[in-house]
């Protein structure tokens, strides 16, 4: 058998893939976030990251990268439109979860209550969020940390 008979019918399998790969939601690939967090004293709220909610996305996820990810408390705010926060997930580097019941409605430039961390100051490895927009197409979230 020539070697292209072989190659035709393999590079069009692969680019039928290629293409259909490129077709599927993005959402596991945007609805993550990796961020390095900045220095700043004990007691100080810092910025530890900001992702888009959008409407057709119900969970985003911030990866918490670097030395300075030791906090104590966490707290959401949004802005461009309103959200419904349902639960948050805070992973910390030892690996253990720590789920959070939130259910707030959270109006366009609020932010939710602040959440003590279980066990005092912790190293954070990941934090999910679960949300729905209100019907609006999208509000972005920050989620600040106090030592």
């Amino acid at each position: 058998m020539k070697s292209s008979a072989i190659f035709t019918p393999l590079m069009a399998f692969l680019t039928t893939l290629a293409v259909g790969l490129s077709l599927l939601p993005t959402r596991s690939l945007r609805a993550q976030t990796v961020v390095k967090p900045r220095p700043v004293p004990p007691g100080a709220w810092t910025e530890i990251g900001t992702t888009v909610a959008n409407y057709s996305v119900d969970h985003d996820s911030i990866t918490v990268r670097g030395p300075f990810d030791d906090f104590r408390m966490l707290m959401f705010k949004v802005t461009e439109a309103p959200l419904n926060m349902h639960r948050v997930l805070v992973t910390y580097d030892n690996g253990e979860p720590e789920e959070i019941q939130v259910r707030e409605k959270i109006a366009k430039g609020g932010k939710t209550r602040v959440i003590d961390l279980r066990g005092g100051t912790r190293s954070l490895r990941r934090i999910d969020f679960w949300y729905d927009t209100r019907g609006a197409r999208r509000a972005e979230v920050t989620v600040y940390g106090k030592k």
